[in-house]
């Protein structure tokens, strides 16, 4: 694996295969994230097939029906990039409906679009759909997280993050071995110094970001797009 500056390594999925991954704070704001997803998905976004995932809302008690009408009717930063195709991939029915009828949709995707809320939650259903052990075989599909979205793909979120009743804890996937506190300096509570109490909790490698940042993961390098603040907080 190879080591930036600021790099920490990627982790290596069941079968060997890594996903390519593009973990925002607010979506694809500007030009340097953007262009990093146009390398990470290697043709046009006109030319790229997407499935949004807007599950994580659910899990959240600050967002609603409206809130997510809003991402998959087309949210600028995500779904409304001008995309070839966009479907919707609702985590919660896949366990109903059979992986003969979903694994192929997902197959057919260049990118999952993941839209935020509650990592937990949005861990908990991808183990239960099913989509958890289905990406280590998609080695070429493009993972774009916003907040929540990002998040599922770290260890851990910190408790402050964790707002799902039925949590466990506050581990998510662990697909990257660092984790993220998005929205830096969005909200008032999300402060650099908040950033730093909530790392030294964390234990391990662990970024702070604002919107106009995202964290791009491909071929075991870890690289930091942005046009905006960010802060690694090292163990």
């Amino acid at each position: 694996m190879v080591h930036g500056p600021y790099a920490t390594p990627s982790i290596a999925l069941e079968s060997g295969g890594v996903v390519k991954l593009l973990l925002t704070s607010g979506g694809v704001r500007n030009t340097s994230i953007r262009d990093a997803l146009v390398d990470l998905l290697g043709k046009p976004i006109a030319d790229s097939r997407a499935l949004c995932i807007p599950t994580a809302e659910y899990g959240h008690p600050m967002c609603t029906p409206d809130s997510a009408w809003q991402f998959v009717a087309g949210e600028p930063s995500m779904v409304g990039l001008g995309w070839q195709s966009v479907g919707v991939l609702e985590l919660t029915a896949l366990p109903s409906i059979g992986e003969e009828r979903w694994v192929p949709w997902v197959r057919e995707a260049d990118v999952l679009l993941v839209d935020g809320g509650d990592a937990t939650y949005l861990c908990h259903w991808m183990r239960e759909s099913g989509l958890a052990d289905l990406l280590p075989s998609l080695p070429e599909t493009v993972w774009v997280g916003v907040s929540a979205g990002s998040m599922v793909m770290t260890p851990r979120i910190g408790d402050d993050f964790v707002e799902w009743p039925s949590a466990p804890d506050d581990r998510t996937l662990g697909v990257v071995d660092f984790s993220i506190f998005p929205h830096l300096d969005v909200f008032p509570s999300n402060t650099l110094e908040a950033a730093g109490r909530w790392a030294a909790d964390i234990g391990g490698p662990a970024y702070a970001m604002d919107d106009q940042t995202a964290i791009k993961v491909t071929d075991g390098t870890v690289d930091v797009v942005s046009e905006g603040q960010w802060k690694l907080f090292a163990p």
